[in-house]
């Protein structure tokens, strides 16, 4: 089965489709708080109703229980999974897996249902020049999905240009800065260009301890209610960054650190000594929502299961992805800045 960008309606037929489009758990029925502050960076939580009514496992604790298997297909864009569990699993777009040929990561989210077979997915190479097998790592499948994606404008080389050559310059431009802001070399030896082992380097570790120490516990914050905490918005050097709504609370939790490590890493890159930042407001989280919702939605069906309907401003984009085989569920919302 091979996993592709099929446009379901033409864009002149866009718009009545977008009318017939239920709802899900309306933006408008968020409640945001925060927010929870360290140096440059900025957590708001989001909560709202679940729209998900089973869980899903995700990509890397599925991997970790030999639940999904990616395989190496020996081209640069596309890999295969194979889910042999009994469990729906949750690919996210962003996610990266290590090992094969070169790290990737994946274009666009997936639902892969229990026992799927193996099924095509486009993915991009966050590493550049590799194509052997690295050290003890599998080079035939991939061991980990442990980190994701980091920075704005890495997201927008994957899901919105669909651009590999963009993607390795900002892979580069992450590198770099990480390197300026710490003043040390954040490239990891054993493969240079690879974006994960910059991003398990000790130098990038020990800059985005303190983070993780002050912001991990932030969806607990508060006594009362916090299963209804289902994502979270962040702003860098005060300005809002992006933000990520999951279907359920249960789901939210699982990618919970993941989210914060890459967000971490990027308030890194970005980091001045000496510098105060602002945090925002709960009011700048609440514009963005409401401009990326504002837009008209392109419809595009990736799978059976997976349904990804994109809304675009001057200002911001989102990606909405729903999972066809339980109603039109929300599985995610992915808001960026521009």
């Amino acid at each position: 089965m091979k996993v592709r960008t099929i446009s379901v309606l033409a864009a002149a037929a866009a718009v009545g489709m977008a009318a017939r489009l239920p709802a899900a758990n309306p933006p408008s029925r968020y409640k945001i708080t925060g927010p929870f502050t360290h140096d440059n960076l900025s957590v708001y939580l989001i909560h709202g109703p679940a729209t998900l009514a089973k869980n899903l496992l995700t990509l890397e604790q599925a991997i970790s229980e030999k639940n999904v298997i990616v395989y190496e297909t020996r081209d640069v864009n596309q890999l295969t999974v194979e889910n042999v569990s009994n469990q729906d699993v949750f690919i996210e777009s962003g996610d990266i897996v290590q090992g094969g040929a070169q790290d990737r990561t994946f274009q666009d989210d997936l639902i892969l249902p229990s026992h799927s077979g193996k099924v095509d997915i486009s993915a991009f190479c966050v590493e550049h020049g590799r194509w052997t097998q690295r050290g003890t790592e599998p080079v035939r499948t991939f061991g980990s999905a442990s980190q994701a994606v980091a920075t704005k404008e890495l997201k927008m080389a994957v899901r919105l240009r669909e651009d590999q050559g963009e993607v390795w310059r900002q892979v580069a431009a992450a590198q770099a800065r990480l390197s300026s802001a710490m003043n040390l070399e954040a490239r990891a030896a054993p493969s240079p260009t690879s974006l994960p082992l910059t991003m398990q380097t000790h130098a990038v570790e020990r800059s985005i301890d303190g983070y993780l120490q002050e912001l991990a516990g932030a969806p607990n914050h508060q006594p009362a209610h916090q299963d209804d905490v289902i994502g979270y918005a962040f702003v860098i050097d005060g300005k809002v960054n992006s933000a990520d709504v999951y279907g359920s609370h249960d789901l939210f939790s699982k990618l919970w650190m993941k989210l914060l490590r890459a967000s971490a890493v990027e308030a890194v890159s970005q980091y001045k000594a000496g510098q105060k930042y602002p945090a925002g407001t709960v009011a700048d989280i609440q514009a963005l929502l409401a401009d990326a919702d504002s837009a008209q939605p392109a419809v595009r069906d990736l799978s059976p299961r997976t349904q990804v309907i994109t809304h675009e401003t001057a200002k911001t984009v989102k990606f909405e992805t729903r999972d066809r085989g339980e109603k039109n569920a929300v599985v995610h919302r992915n808001y960026l800045t521009k």
